[in-house]
């Protein structure tokens, strides 16, 4: 599933008009930190998996 530039954009407008302009900069910095803390959960467990391999 390939999103052209006219899809993306569509959806930003999308999002304009249901979220507004004030809330998008927040609901942006909650994605990121959720993402965030995904990726270091992940890097954890991954790290953890190779500690028990090297026992």
């Amino acid at each position: 599933m390939n999103l052209g530039p006219g899809s993306l954009i569509l959806i930003i407008l999308i999002a304009l008009v249901i979220f507004g302009p004030k809330k998008l900069p927040e609901l942006g910095r909650a994605a990121g930190s959720t993402l965030r803390e995904f990726k270091n959960a992940a890097k954890g467990l991954a790290e953890d998996d190779d500690k028990k391999d090297a026992k």
